[in-house]
């Protein structure tokens, strides 16, 4: 390079911002230094791999190259690999495909072949892999090993076998490769043969190992690993930590938690363990987690307190979030007055919410997107219609914030929720983007709440044009034919299901007792827990009985089978199971906690109700959609859910 180049390539690395790049290419084209091939050609790869929301500048800047080489073409197909649009990397391979000038080489193979891998596409996969051939390409170890992760990403282990067979020379890259094939497609056998086949192995290759048995359950052999490697780093500590969170196992992970810390490492996913807290609904353990954050004093960091905040919310603890959150040190992030948001609106505390998001605003916090979509969220589970209404009218007027698809649907919901169903569907009509089926699907759940079959039937049809399998839309179409008890449109559904293989995602229930993990599902295989649920279960149903008169509301329960099966059906649902065991296990006078993956039904909803009065007990239900506290014979909902 010449001086002016060296100057000027010097100038291209300082640019962090897309603001700052355009500023340096106006510069250079002033210099003419634009014309030079080494200066255009590091302009566009900066803007394709440097800078985030630069590809469709890097794009244009191609387009108006005139004779752009395969350096630039390059640079674009690997810069659209990593991105949210991996297709367009296809898109621009065609391109180069076309202009004769630029040869394809291994790098335009290989990152093409990446983004193949990254859509899951195993058609254009094998095309590109065709094209290797051609090239004499396939065997070059970039693309070959490229190539063995296409397959694994599309499940095909046997084609990422022979393709493994047909590199010369494999590195330990390479071997990985197949290492992670054998894992996507769950065969753990398979994975450990080529891992004790290895020649060489590195610290990737044991966390492959480790990472792969955490997601299949095989703790054991996890734990083996672990304690077999020749050397540990962060992600190893926070592989087997947030493994054993996730599934439950929160003693265990906090010894490895302790342990990192013996060591002198710093936890690097100490948001990872929280999260795995937050979603299983283990108060216990975060409030221990909690308890460590203090004594080795992380509490000044504004993430943690936020993870903190979130957890606590997520597990009912609204007041020990609020604690959190008044206790921060410093000026609050606005992701930290979000989470707090969240967390009241999980609650169904709708205007403390939006004192909160006003208190938010007086401090000169601006809010964003996702702040203006905690509100909305905070006003659609409080039926705070008009409140909801403002706020999304001020966020383009005041806040200068464009909605996106899920403010609409957040608007949808506002309305469906509050039972406005046609102004709900006039809303999303006159929307200015396309409604995707979430919205359409937010619409559907308010018309089967309603009762609204006329207008649920239009909805179905707008949702069978955009996901025609989706089991969800089915089955809400079902529960609502059964209520209004139409048997034989309920068939005609149902045989819909049987033919498009639908299969209804299946209802789980956890619950926390002395710092352990359970988790019931309606109809799966009894065993020693779940056979203590349903005696005590049983016990409680016949007290329901006996004192308040319950009876199972069955309505929505399929007609072909006897009505002593309805029953059976309803009763066992898994957050009832999971009720029953907690009060065969909790002290007298605690709260049962229970996490659930679906909205909760009419008829547990109901018994929650009744046991809290029957048994003054109260009970911490979160379901799909928001939290549910049970006290004397009542819900925080107010029975708006």
């Amino acid at each position: 390079m010449n001086s002016a180049e060296q100057f000027c390539i010097s100038l291209l690395n300082n640019c962090r911002t897309l603001r700052s790049l355009q500023q340096f290419h106006a510069r250079a084209t002033k210099t003419g230094l634009d014309s030079d091939p080494l200066v255009a050609g590091k302009l566009l790869l900066h803007c394709a791999v440097h800078l985030s929301d630069a590809l469709d500048y890097a794009r244009r800047l191609l387009r108006h190259t005139p004779n752009p080489d395969s350096f630039m073409y390059n640079a674009l197909i690997r810069g659209f690999s990593d991105s949210d649009s991996p297709q367009n990397s296809i898109s621009m391979f065609s391109l180069m495909l076309k202009n004769l000038d630029c040869p394809v080489d291994s790098f335009s193979l290989a990152f093409t072949v990446k983004s193949a891998a990254n859509m899951r596409c195993l058609l254009t996969g094998v095309q590109l892999h065709c094209q290797a051939v051609t090239r004499g390409l396939d065997t070059h170890l970039f693309v070959g090993t490229t190539l063995i992760s296409l397959y694994a990403e599309c499940g095909c282990v046997e084609f990422a076998e022979n393709m493994f067979d047909e590199i010369p020379d494999p590195n330990v890259v390479t071997w990985n490769a197949l290492v992670t094939a054998f894992f996507r497609c769950g065969d753990v056998k398979g994975a450990e043969r080529v891992f004790n086949l290895m020649p060489a192995k590195n610290l990737a290759s044991y966390n492959l190992m480790l990472a792969g048995y955490m997601k299949l359950g095989e703790f054991e052999l996890a734990r083996k690993v672990f304690e077999e490697m020749p050397m540990r780093d962060e992600v190893s500590w926070s592989t087997m930590i947030t493994g054993l969170a996730q599934d439950g196992c929160f003693n265990e992970a906090f010894e490895y938690f302790r342990k990192l810390h013996v060591v002198g490492m710093r936890p690097n996913e100490l948001d990872r363990v929280l999260s795995a807290c937050a979603h299983s609904g283990a108060l216990k353990f975060a409030k221990i987690l909690h308890g460590f954050i203090e004594k080795v004093g992380l509490v000044w960091i504004t993430p943690v307190n936020n993870a903190l905040i979130d957890t606590y919310s997520k597990c009912g603890s609204v007041d020990m979030a609020g604690l959190v959150f008044q206790r921060m040190p410093g000026k609050k992030s606005i992701v930290s007055w979000t989470s707090m948001i969240v967390g009241l609106a999980m609650q169904g505390y709708g205007e403390e919410a939006l004192g909160l998001f006003n208190e938010m605003e007086q401090t000169g916090t601006i809010p964003d997107g996702i702040s203006v979509i905690a509100i909305l969220y905070a006003c659609s589970h409080a039926g705070l219609v008009e409140q909801g209404r403002q706020v999304f009218d001020k966020m383009t007027k005041v806040y200068l914030i464009k909605p996106e698809i899920e403010h609409y649907g957040c608007m949808v919901d506002l309305y469906g929720r509050a039972g406005q169903l046609l102004k709900a569907y006039d809303f999303i009509t006159q929307m200015p983007i396309p409604p995707n089926a979430v919205i359409w699907r937010t619409l559907l759940g308010a018309c089967s709440f309603y009762g609204d079959l006329k207008l649920a039937e239009q909805v179905k049809k707008r949702l069978s044009e955009l996901d025609p399998k989706n089991c969800g839309d089915h089955v809400f179409i079902v529960e609502h034919l059964c209520s209004c008890r139409k048997w034989k449109d309920v068939a005609t559904v149902r045989r819909s299901m049987a033919e498009l293989n639908l299969i209804k995602t299946p209802g789980w229930s956890m619950i926390e007792v002395d710092k352990v993990m359970y988790t019931f599902i309606a109809g799966a295989k009894q065993d020693d827990i779940t056979k203590e649920a349903y005696e005590k279960l049983k016990e409680i149903t016949s007290k329901l009985r006996v004192k308040e008169g319950y009876i199972p509301e069955v309505v929505n329960v399929l007609h072909d089978i006897e009505e002593e099966e309805k029953e059976d059906a309803i009763i066992a649902h898994s957050e009832k199971l999971a009720v029953a065991f907690g009060m065969a296990k909790l002290a007298n006078g605690g709260v049962v906690r229970i996490v659930k993956n679906l909205r909760v039904c009419k008829d547990c909803h109901n018994v929650m109700k009744l046991i809290s009065k029957v048994y003054n007990l109260e009970i911490m239900l979160r379901d799909r959609s928001r939290f549910h506290s049970f006290k004397n014979g009542a819900c925080s909902c107010r029975d708006y859910w």
